[in-house]
């Protein structure tokens, strides 16, 4: 993707923003026929390794609470597809449907995340790059599309990332930069243009940079 394709969704997002961020609890806790009341029920399995109504104890996996619905049952048909590849979450998504997912996912955008910790060594770095990221590297800044507290930009697709593990925001960044993350994309089967931008910008963070923004991430409320 060229860095003007970057550049025009980072400033529709930013354009958007205020609305989008106005309209952010509506979006995130409804989808068309997902039930949290069934998902609480079905997210039983879930909270192994998610944690409590998805605050997840484990920093090497995500919690889900508070994450846009939209955005969590996304993902879920992504790792049914195989498009996103993890061999633990593969036999759990298999028997599981559309409508599964929708419950689930209306379920933990209901859900309150946890506030955690960031590392005073590294997070005030990290806040730099998240909010003003490196134009003379391309880098734009995190704000545009995750929000100025993680909570995400839900009209345009963009999860929340507040109090997420730094441990796993860090493994996702490096997914996004190896091409890991979505080992199934192809030109004839792209994931979406927000994958594409990830990868493209996580390419040109250093080793550091994605460790001091991951622990920024990890301590935002």
């Amino acid at each position: 993707m060229k860095v003007a394709s970057i550049g025009s969704v980072v400033l529709a997002a930013l354009l958007a923003g205020a609305g989008a961020q106005a309209q952010e609890a509506a979006h995130g806790l409804s989808i068309e026929g997902g039930s949290a009341e069934n998902g609480a029920t079905k997210a039983a399995v879930c909270a192994a390794c998610h944690g409590p109504n998805g605050n997840s104890a484990n920093p090497e996996w995500p919690s889900l609470a508070g994450q846009a619905a939209t955005y969590t049952a996304t993902q879920l048909r992504l790792f049914k597809e195989q498009v996103r590849n993890n061999p633990v979450m593969q036999p759990i998504i298999a028997p599981l449907n559309d409508a599964d997912f929708k419950d689930l996912a209306v379920y933990f955008a209901a859900q309150t995340p946890q506030g955690l910790e960031a590392d005073p060594s590294y997070w005030k770095s990290g806040e730099r790059i998240y909010k003003r990221g490196d134009t003379a590297r391309n880098i734009p800044a995190c704000i545009a599309c995750h929000g100025p507290i993680g909570r995400g930009n839900l009209a345009a697709g963009y999860p929340a990332l507040r109090a997420q593990h730094s441990v796993y925001t860090v493994k996702q960044l490096n997914s996004y930069a190896d091409g890991t993350r979505y080992p199934g994309v192809t030109p004839e089967k792209p994931v979406s243009p927000n994958a594409a931008i990830m990868a493209t910008i996580a390419k040109r963070l250093t080793a550091e940079e994605i460790r001091d923004v991951s622990s920024y991430i990890q301590g935002m409320r």
